[in-house]
């Protein structure tokens, strides 16, 4: 490129003597074109290191629909705008086997929630372009992708989400949040429809914004409750009539869900509904959640519990032929990252199995084969989450793939279409064929077969942007902890890597702590933008990862700093020891949510480390536990209650024995503290606590807070002032030390 620009530029200045031969120049400049096009053709323009404005240019796949004939996918992307702070998501569509996307043409920015009829001929999404969000429908040409006549279906006051069409197309069922002390919203009653608007309006209008609580949980990660409570309504397509299929009902359905969706599904005889809910009196500490099912063709009928276990139980689907109904289970109350299950149910015989007894990691989602044989499901397995299908005998194999998939959507027997997200790259959606399968395994007798699938990429939203920038592969590596367990990690050299260089470390611990690094981007802590300006980036999965096998999650329990910590420890010396070109004199911790936590009691237990960043972690396990609203997770995690332990020496009491707050004494590393005030699973306070410590202790220390953010900074600029924030204070105290 600079070859060309050269060349133009001296043609603006030609000498005097050189303009009687325009010929001879002419023919000049063109034998010079085509050898600089010769050359870029044989050495591409270098690529460059990623900065925050790429990430925030990339578009971002969100949800996804795939047409009853398998040729069709709609989905929507989010633009983001850092200039404005904004993103806005549109709709898009696109023929799975090849050709350009285009807009869904009734759609507006700002839409969502794409889904096809059973029959093909409609789609619905949700809409807030006449103020409100509500359900949306039109017309859909199969030949063409054409849409056209939008409709909107609900007028309700409390907006509409989480859309799903009955299969015989004369209904929809969506989730809206009501006040549940209010008469229940029907079609032919609009008082419980003006109930509801009266109180809105009157709490908007309201100069007293006090609330008052009478039972826990009153507010949940980022937002208060409020008396409202999420209820699942029915809107016939052809009517508009409106019945609240869950009236009067004082809990959520769904239960509140990070994921989102609306935990629900429609039989295919349009009979019947099956849905998640916790009955619990007292949520806050509970995860129960149950299925039940209701019989939509009697208005009087009840909902009738069908699952069974004392664990939380999620996102029923019923099978094509309507003869199962499967979801995700798990055994233990009260353990919220307890092994998910997938369980089926059989609704003739009433009873229900664990479809994969031996298969000991977590089913993250699943869905159903069109035959009705088969489920295909992902899960987390060794940094990775693969693609898994299991017949109805638990015969299952996994289809041989780098990345991590979601959004499943089976299109025919064999073949599938999904999402799939690396580390290198945001999500994508992929056509799968696995029809023509070879084993790898050389055999059917085993759990879990490997084979080799066919891909091809239907979506391209970023390939012109990510074409131009340097980003590395991430490597993976085994190491042996002190008590002689295997352990994974993984490092991201920087760009334009120099073996001959030293190379300062950013040492990433991540949160949960039932949680794990693998193959996938992040817009919050993005692992390559880490390594971007000249760091390698090492992430280990001490134990409580998932990907590993429950007994391995198990082994965080009661023992936050204890074997996770020496885990961590045994992984970075692993990785100095291996990889020459890391400057151990050079590193700096940084975590998140239970990696804060970690960050906190690495600051109390070792120095190895030139600074720290410890984003929204716990400080006080005491304090804590009363400024929480999960109330399970720390009864499950510290065993119990704090007052149950008062009385006990500290090494007895594990809300003491693992409170980082109490090895302050030892606190000496440069500390970025990072929290937001709209965080409620691990209050604001114990950001303050723990720079108020370190200030009072003449510890090096800065504090960025957030007073719009919860636990994760979300707007852009924010984001933006966060990742300048975190990497100035890495820089400050590891490329500036001399080392």
């Amino acid at each position: 490129m600079y070859a060309v620009y050269t060349c133009s530029s001296r043609v603006g200045r030609l000498p005097v003597a050189a303009v009687g031969r325009p010929m001879q120049i002419r023919n000049s400049l063109l034998v010079f074109a085509l050898f600089a096009s010769f050359a870029l053709a044989q050495n591409p323009p270098a690529k460059r290191p990623m900065t925050f404005e790429d990430m925030m240019a990339m578009k971002r796949l969100g949800e996804t629909a795939v047409s009853p004939d398998g040729k069709w996918l709609a989905y929507s992307v989010t633009t983001v705008d850092l200039a404005r702070n904004s993103k806005t998501p549109e709709l898009w569509l696109q023929a799975i086997a090849g050709g350009e996307p285009m807009k869904i043409g009734v759609a507006q920015p700002g839409d969502g929630g794409p889904q096809f009829s059973a029959d093909g001929k409609r789609i619905l999404f949700t809409s807030s372009r006449d103020g409100s969000q509500q359900v949306w429908t039109a017309d859909f040409d199969p030949a063409t992708g054409a849409t056209s006549n939008a409709k909107k279906l609900t007028s309700i006051s409390t907006e509409a989400d989480n859309a799903h069409w009955s299969h015989d197309g004369s209904f929809v069922v969506f989730t809206s949040a009501v006040y549940p002390d209010c008469p229940a919203i029907s079609f032919e009653d609009a008082g419980g429809d003006k109930c509801n608007a009266d109180k809105d309006k009157a709490a908007a209008d309201s100069k007293v914004k006090a609330q008052i609580f009478t039972a826990l949980l009153y507010r949940h990660w980022n937002h208060y409750t409020g008396p409202k409570r999420s209820h699942l309504f029915l809107v016939q397509v052809d009517t508009g009539k409106l019945r609240d299929l869950t009236p009067a009902d004082p809990h959520d359905v769904p239960p509140f869900s990070l994921e989102g969706g609306g935990g629900f599904d429609i039989s295919p005889d349009s009979k019947e509904l099956a849905f998640t809910e916790n009955p619990d009196p007292v949520p806050a500490i509970s995860t129960s959640a149950q299925i039940w099912t209701l019989d939509l063709t009697n208005p009087a009928a009840k909902p009738a519990k069908i699952s069974t276990s004392a664990g939380g139980n999620f996102n029923p689907a019923y099978s094509p032929d309507g003869k199962y109904i499967a979801w995700l289970s798990q055994a233990r109350p009260g353990y919220e990252s307890d092994r998910f299950r997938l369980w089926l149910y059989d609704r003739t015989a009433k009873t229900g199995k664990d479809l994969l007894p031996g298969f000991d990691n977590w089913v993250d989602e699943f869905a159903w084969g069109g035959n009705s044989k088969e489920l295909l499901f992902a899960s987390g397995t060794n940094g990775e989450s693969p693609i898994y299908t299991a017949n109805l005998s638990g015969l299952s194999f996994e289809l041989d793939h780098n990345g991590e998939f979601g959004d499943l959507h089976p299109i025919r027997a064999g073949a599938l279409v999904a999402a799939r997200v690396t580390v290198e790259a945001p999500p994508e959606v992929l056509n799968l064929d696995y029809s023509n399968t070879v084993d790898s395994e050389g055999g059917y007798d085993v759990h879990i077969r490997h084979v080799d699938s066919k891909e091809s990429t239907v979506t391209h939203l970023n390939d012109s942007l990510l074409a131009q920038l340097d980003l590395p592969k991430m490597e993976s590596f085994w190491f042996t902890t002190k008590d002689g367990t295997k352990e994974q990690g993984f490092l991201i050299r920087p760009p334009a890597f120099d073996p001959n260089k030293k190379y300062p470390v950013k040492f990433l611990i991540h949160g949960g702590p039932q949680g794990a690094w693998d193959d996938s981007w992040s817009y919050r802590w993005n692992a390559e933008l880490f390594a971007a300006n000249g760091y390698v980036v090492v992430m280990i999965n001490p134990g409580g990862s998932t990907g590993y096998g429950q007994t391995f999650v198990d082994r965080v329990n009661g023992d936050w700093g204890g074997k996770p910590f020496t885990d961590l420890m045994s992984g970075l010396d692993y990785a100095e020891q291996h990889y020459p070109f890391i400057d151990k004199n050079r590193e700096c911790a940084l975590g998140a949510s239970y990696g804060g936590y970690m960050a906190n009691w690495v600051l109390g237990h070792t120095d190895r480390f030139k600074c720290i960043v410890s984003h929204d972690g716990m400080f006080n396990a005491e304090s804590a536990f009363g400024s929480t609203e999960e109330d399970w997770f720390n009864q499950w995690e510290f065993k119990g209650n704090p007052w149950d332990y008062y009385g006990k020496p500290d090494a007895e009491n594990p809300f003491r024995k693992w409170s980082p707050s109490l090895s302050a004494k030892n606190f000496k590393t440069p500390t970025l503290v990072v929290h937001g005030q709209l965080d409620y699973r691990l209050d604001v306070s114990e950001g303050f606590q723990l720079f108020d410590t370190l200030q009072l202790l003449h510890v090096p220390s800065e504090m960025l807070y957030f007073p719009d953010e919860g636990h994760w900074v979300l707007k852009p600029q924010n984001s933006q002032l966060w990742y300048k924030t975190v990497n100035a204070w890495v820089d400050k105290w590891t490329k500036d030390s001399g080392q």
